[in-house]
């Protein structure tokens, strides 16, 4: 009988850090503050201390931090928006939630993060911002990006929503553009029990205003100063990442070794393996290869009890929500070749050595 090694084991953390998460949840039982309170601020400052910015505002979802992030920014209906077409669609529906229109910019070829030298070339007046997007645990060449924020007078929301511990150039992802956002959806590297997010900025403006936002608009309570959402970090979240929050570098760090194990495995495969800049710390949020024959080998280890995962099936730009843009098939080639290439194979700081075995000898046994 085959092995069945899922693509991301939850409950095998949960496991690992059962009693202190516990502890965790009884002190915040205790204490009755569920909305917001000590166990959210605490985690904010502690988010905002690694990351190494001034401000960390908790919201309910990573989704909700680039949509409050654009509506404290002000972008309006008629602006325009450049993101990636091979992302989440989280990253371009907020841009159309806010009335703007998402402009999508083919990707690379090796890091899948938008390729940033066909960015000024998408630039138009009526562009505010950009929504670059840290992809699979790897940062965006950020340089580039912010002289061009510099030259247009462009906003830069970073998306790193799958890049938490991630660097470039020895900043931490979402510490470089106006602000940051990440998710702590529970298949993130840092991932609660339920859904939860938050910005990071060190502009004191924006910060105040996200944090207007995520209670109806107000402040003080029951004085509403702006149109806001119900978009809260819950106390029992926070409390929980809080614990997590301390292992962060360490599950980082057995990502990266076990993603250098399936490179050391598979260099002599037609498998095209994940590429990583030499300036960067690529944290391996999803372990990504290319292959010509992607249907036939994920049924191959599926008979084999081996889960995969495509990311992502269909480009952004050819979702039938964006067809009035107008992007014709082949109008972004690199994005729609990688939908048809890219799939993930189990990855996960548990992931045991003898599993990991398993799963690159089924792998060269197909191949063989």
């Amino acid at each position: 009988m085959s092995r069945e090694i899922p693509l991301l084991d939850l409950k095998a953390q949960y496991q690992a850090h059962k009693q202190e998460l516990h502890n965790a949840i009884d002190e915040v039982m205790e204490s009755g503050q569920y909305i917001m309170g000590p166990y959210v601020k605490n985690f904010e400052d502690e988010i905002a201390s690694y990351v190494g910015v001034k401000h960390a505002i908790g919201v309910a979802n990573g989704t909700d931090a680039l949509l409050l992030s654009l509506d404290a920014l002000g972008i309006e209906p008629g602006d325009e928006i450049i993101t990636s077409p091979f992302t989440f669609f989280a990253s371009a529906e907020v841009i159309s939630q806010m009335g703007a229109t998402p402009v999508f910019v083919d990707i690379d070829a090796q890091t899948y993060n938008l390729d940033v030298s066909k960015l000024e070339a998408a630039i138009t007046p009526r562009t505010r911002a950009l929504i670059p997007v840290h992809i699979f645990g790897q940062p965006i060449n950020m340089e580039p990006i912010m002289q061009l924020a510099e030259k247009y007078n462009l906003y830069v929301i970073e998306d790193a929503c799958q890049a938490i511990g991630s660097t470039y150039k020895g900043k931490q992802a979402g510490s470089i553009g106006t602000c940051g956002c990440f998710s702590f959806f529970p298949t993130k590297n840092l991932g609660g029990y339920g859904d939860g997010g938050i910005i990071v900025t060190d502009d004191d403006e924006l910060a105040r205003k996200t944090r207007i936002l995520r209670f109806h608009g107000s402040s003080p309570k029951y004085y509403h100063s702006m149109i806001g959402y119900n978009s809260r970090l819950d106390a029992l979240q926070a409390a929980m990442l809080s614990v997590k929050l301390k292992s962060i570098d360490t599950w980082n760090d057995a990502r990266i070794e076990k993603a250098m194990r399936y490179n050391e495995a598979f260099k002599n495969t037609p498998l095209v393996l994940p590429f990583k800049e030499s300036d960067r710390r690529h944290v391996y949020h999803l372990y990504i290869l290319q292959a010509d024959n992607r249907q036939d080998l994920i049924e191959y280890l599926a008979k084999h009890g081996i889960a995969t995962g495509i990311y992502y099936p269909v480009p952004l730009h050819q979702q039938e929500v964006y067809k009035h843009l107008g992007y014709e098939l082949g109008s972004l080639p690199v994005a729609e070749r990688m939908a048809e290439r890219t799939f993930a194979i189990p990855l996960y700081p548990e992931l045991t050595d003898s599993d990991q075995d398993y799963v690159i000898d089924t792998i060269l046994k197909y191949y063989k």
